[in-house]
């Protein structure tokens, strides 16, 4: 039986993978994959157990062991670590700058990425991260990268912030975009990268409906199509 269907949706932070991500995968009926969540978590995991970012060994051994769940569906979910709702934590401009930080270690991220690839089921996978194409899912139907200015990208994150009711500044979060942007591309292992082909998609001056229509039509173009309202496990 052949593998089921995945289309990878790469890019940086703030490009909008996430939101357009997740709502492919709710109009196909297919699962979801926020890979950033598992580094993220991970990030939060060694916080808990006061395992510091430069212990390569103690966090892939975390990474290996992490007892994790998501809880609903794309577009309402929860994550679980050991029991306990931390998605908050997860969204926290923090826990992105030590995720970042940690997921520069190749054995943290071997160790995360058979963990990811048992996302994979039928009827379909959308994966939404940096190196979903490149790496993890070199075989996949459809690769798409979606990138944006850093300052607009910013702009959104500031917007998002404000939302939950906390204080942002514009000139301080595009300086960390791109710092983290840097970081990212220079990596030795899995760098942020479109891969050979990928389709290359620009966010600046789109809105979320608008990517997603171009993803759409990218997708119908491949034969890609599903049914209903998907599950995730």
């Amino acid at each position: 039986m052949s593998a089921a269907p995945v289309i990878c949706i790469d890019g940086p932070s703030g490009a909008g993978k996430g939101t357009v991500s997740r709502a492919l995968a709710a109009e196909l009926g297919w699962h979801f994959l926020d890979s950033g969540a598992l580094y993220r978590v991970l990030a939060i995991a060694a916080e808990d157990r006061a395992v510091a970012l430069t212990q390569v060994d103690a966090l892939a051994a975390l990474a290996q062991a992490l007892e994790l769940a998501f809880d609903g569906d794309a577009m309402a979910e929860r994550i679980l670590l050991y029991g306990e709702d931390v998605t908050p934590r997860v969204r926290a401009e923090a826990t992105g700058e030590r995720a970042s930080r940690l997921a520069a270690h190749p054995p943290v991220r071997e160790a995360l990425l058979e963990r990811q690839r048992r996302f994979r089921m039928p009827p379909g996978l959308v994966a939404d991260g940096r190196d979903m194409g490149t790496v993890v899912f070199p075989d996949a139907a459809l690769k798409l990268f979606l990138i944006a200015s850093p300052e607009e990208r910013a702009r959104r994150r500031a917007k998002q912030l404000s939302q939950l009711g906390l204080d942002a500044n514009v000139r301080q979060l595009t300086a960390g975009i791109r710092a983290r942007d840097e970081r990212d591309r220079t990596r030795r292992v899995a760098p942020l990268q479109p891969a050979e082909d990928a389709r290359v998609v620009d966010s600046t001056t789109l809105d979320i409906p608008g990517v997603l229509q171009q993803v759409r039509t990218l997708a119908a173009e491949r034969g890609l199509t599903g049914r209903g309202m998907g599950t995730r496990s």
